[in-house]
């Protein structure tokens, strides 16, 4: 029976829940899959490339492209950046769109690193040098991402402070930007005061906030409580994201959010939904 250390307050319930052992954030131990999962994990070895893993349209696969995801991973698992970054720049030169890339290419490469991390079939070296690098390919993409029409509509995208995982938080950023947003993209690991003050200077109509690991939940339910308490700041709807959510789908209602996202592609939905909806006293 697979251990758990409860904890007062919202993430401890969620770890009794789901299974998973909370740790502390510099403990070795901290990385959230129970022995029990793991091994599950391992046993099922269900593949991001499986055909039932991609989106499909009008009875084809989205970016033909099963293989075009597996040869960009490939080329990166090989440390072969240029060679990932020359397939989707030729995929782009060929029609195919910019958001199907994130979607069907970039998105589903990092679930499958997820994957391959998790089941000891590479190093965490491998795991950030495939998530660096297709942030540097994702950059050669901005002069498609910002040649739209602009919506008056803006979004701040951040993760909390002491989560450097971004790639998540960045992917959103980029898609919104591309249906017309205006996106402040602030990065990994922001402080809740940076994110305050950036709030009092700009008008905001959604706040982003990322978390990759169970024990960053606490530090969201900080950043939405602070936020909420703020002076000055105009009111802002705020959507989550990240695995804690997707594993524990009613997290983001207990932590005081308006709004969860699972995924990259339903994150855009999400914003245009919340601002339908009336703004928070």
């Amino acid at each position: 029976m697979t251990a758990v250390r409860l904890l007062p307050g919202t993430l401890g319930s969620v770890c009794a829940r789901t299974g998973f052992t909370w740790a502390p954030e510099s403990s070795p131990a901290a990385r959230c899959w129970s022995d029990q999962q793991r091994t599950s994990h391992q046993r099922r070895g269900d593949s991001q490339f499986q055909p039932s893993k991609l989106d499909r349209r009008d009875g084809h696969l989205v970016a033909k492209h099963r293989t075009d995801a597996q040869d960009y991973l490939s080329a990166l698992l090989r440390t072969e950046r240029h060679l990932a970054s020359s397939l989707i720049l030729a995929a782009v030169q060929a029609g195919i769109p910019i958001r199907d890339l994130y979607l069907q290419v970039f998105q589903l490469s990092q679930r499958e690193v997820g994957r391959l991390w998790q089941m000891n079939q590479i190093s965490v070296a491998q795991e950030h040098y495939c998530t660096a690098a297709t942030q540097l390919i994702m950059s050669q993409l901005y002069p498609y991402i910002f040649s739209g029409e602009r919506r008056k509509r803006t979004l701040i995208a951040a993760c909390v402070a002491g989560d450097p995982h971004e790639i998540g938080a960045r992917m959103i950023s980029d898609l919104l930007e591309m249906e017309g947003w205006n996106t402040i993209y602030l990065g990994a690991n922001v402080p809740t005061s940076s994110i305050i003050q950036l709030m009092r200077e700009r008008e905001v109509d959604v706040l982003a906030l990322s978390a990759t690991m169970t024990f960053h939940v606490p530090a969201v339910e900080r950043v939405i409580a602070d936020i909420r308490h703020a002076q000055e700041v105009r009111p802002a709807k705020i959507m989550v994201g990240g695995y804690p959510f997707n594993i524990a789908p009613e997290l983001w209602r207990q932590i005081g959010a308006d709004a969860w996202a699972p995924d990259a592609a339903q994150a855009i939905a999400v914003a245009d939904r919340l601002l339908a909806m009336p703004a928070p006293s």
